[in-house]
């Protein structure tokens, strides 16, 4: 009797530190939600369902809805990123879609009508030419960028890095049953459930709950994202070291996909080594060693990737908006 107590003991302190582990791991990489100052060149949107920062050109020119990931919306590297493309000549908008005052908290149930609204409000600035409007967006903002662009005909460039080829249910740790991502009409989308917990999540192998949900994708075909619908030429990058969820294999489901169901046309550019930050201008420093643990690859991989992407990612816009 006391080795079975014992054995169980030993069973419940696992348990409970793996979840503690899991929950400070899930922390480190979805972070607290940040909204970045816009800073000289920018300024803030609080208006008509618009939380953003946006970053005007000086003169009529095309403009970029910007989507971050699952650090909010308007994080720090979201704001350098769309800094970079306004000195490029674009104006530039990055709506918040969580976390920001009347949003919601957390990353789960988001509408798609915000981004309907962001589209919206940048075609109406005065230098902006609404006829030349392109999305991008980076992990969680690439599966919503995605989505997005199934609904807009109108949109001229369609950017997707380490991006999801089906919709995943939202984000709200510890917990792995949580709703939809996104809402449509006040309607939850259909998604692909989690894989089951593993301890290797614990070790910083997030992905297995995707990897393992992928699985199952095939009784959950509405969960796929329609890029076949998408009528603008699509981009997307993805790292084949990737940690956090399997972008690789899921960028070549969209393209699979696309070209199966005559869809747009899609260039995928898809770099060995590089984990979940492949994708952005070179960084000032390297990856430290906890996010290239967490997110895969190597910090000169992952260097290596943006440095050969950026360029190719500012072709890509430069062709297909002007």
């Amino acid at each position: 009797m006391r080795r079975v107590l014992k054995i169980a003991s030993i069973v419940l302190i696992v348990v409970v530190v793996a979840s503690g582990a899991l929950f400070f791991v899930a922390r480190a990489v979805f972070s607290h939600i940040v909204v970045a100052d816009p800073g000289p060149t920018g300024r803030r949107v609080h208006t008509e369902g618009v939380f953003a920062n946006y970053f005007p050109a000086k003169s009529r020119r095309p403009g970029i809805v910007l989507l971050g990931g699952s650090e909010g919306g308007i994080g720090s590297v979201t704001n350098e990123a769309a800094k970079l493309l306004q000195a490029q000549g674009y104006s530039v908008l990055t709506p918040s879609y969580f976390g920001a005052p009347g949003q919601h908290k957390t990353l789960e149930l988001i509408p798609l009508e915000t981004f309907d609204r962001a589209i919206a409000w940048l075609r109406a600035q005065p230098e902006v030419d609404a006829n030349r409007i392109g999305i991008a967006g980076v992990s969680k903002g690439a599966e919503a960028a995605l989505l997005v662009a199934t609904r807009h005909p109108e949109l001229r460039a369609v950017f997707a890095g380490v991006p999801s080829s089906v919709v995943w249910p939202g984000i709200h740790f510890p917990s792995l049953k949580t709703p939809s991502s996104w809402t449509l009409g006040g309607r939850p989308l259909p998604y692909v459930p989690y894989g089951p917990f593993r301890f290797g999540m614990v070790l910083g192998k997030l992905d297995s709950a995707y990897r393992d949900g992928l699985k199952h994708v095939a009784a959950h075909p509405d969960a796929a994202i329609p890029i076949e619908e998408i009528k603008a030429p699509v981009l997307l990058v993805c790292g084949k070291a990737d940690r956090l969820w399997p972008s690789c294999p899921m960028s070549r489901q969209l393209e699979a996909r696309a070209k199966a169901h005559g869809g747009p046309s899609v260039t995928l550019l898809a770099y060995n080594g590089a984990g979940h930050l492949c994708v952005g201008p070179p960084q000032r420093k390297p990856d430290p060693f906890f996010a290239t643990y967490l997110l895969g690859g190597t910090a000169k991989a992952n260097e290596a990737a943006r440095a050969d992407g950026w360029p190719k990612i500012l072709a890509f816009i430069r062709a297909a908006v002007g």
